[in-house]
């Protein structure tokens, strides 16, 4: 098993039993597909994937475990207003996001000078900020070759 992933299953043990939750070899599942993920997924898409390696597994299950794991921090999501939500695993290094309209791609970036800018912004308005997320929305650039 990758180390890294490792972590995040022992990361999720310590969460699961610091709540005094059962042991969820399903929770494991859903946060394994999320850590192999190359891109942001649907909670039907993780269920897709989730039912390849457990074929019991509900769909419940994966909206109830999305939520903890957001709660917890573990994982980050993207609304799409009536459409839902898009899911990343957290890897606790800050991005933003590009997000096409017509298409639904999710590009990540990071701006250093964009960054200071917010923090600038903050400290004017004496506002402790503690964390943000900032998602632009327009269209890619394969949507805008379409035409």
């Amino acid at each position: 098993m990758d180390k890294e992933l490792a972590l995040y299953l022992d990361e999720l043990k310590s969460l699961v039993k610091k709540r005094g939750l059962k042991h969820s070899h399903q929770r494991e599942q859903i946060l394994t597909v999320l850590f192999h993920a190359k891109k942001h997924l649907t909670p039907e898409e993780i269920y897709q994937e989730v039912k390849k390696i457990n074929s019991t597994i509900g769909l419940a299950t994966i909206y109830r475990t999305l939520a903890f794991l957001e709660k917890e921090e573990m994982v980050s999501s993207i609304s799409f207003g009536s459409e839902g939500k898009k899911y990343e695993l957290n890897r606790g290094e800050h991005h933003d996001h590009m997000i096409c309209l017509k298409c639904g791609k999710i590009i990540e970036f990071f701006n250093e000078e964009l960054e200071r800018l917010q923090e600038e912004i903050a400290k004017k308005q004496d506002f402790k900020l503690i964390t943000h997320q900032m998602n632009m929305y327009g269209i890619c650039k394969e949507c805008q070759n379409q035409g």
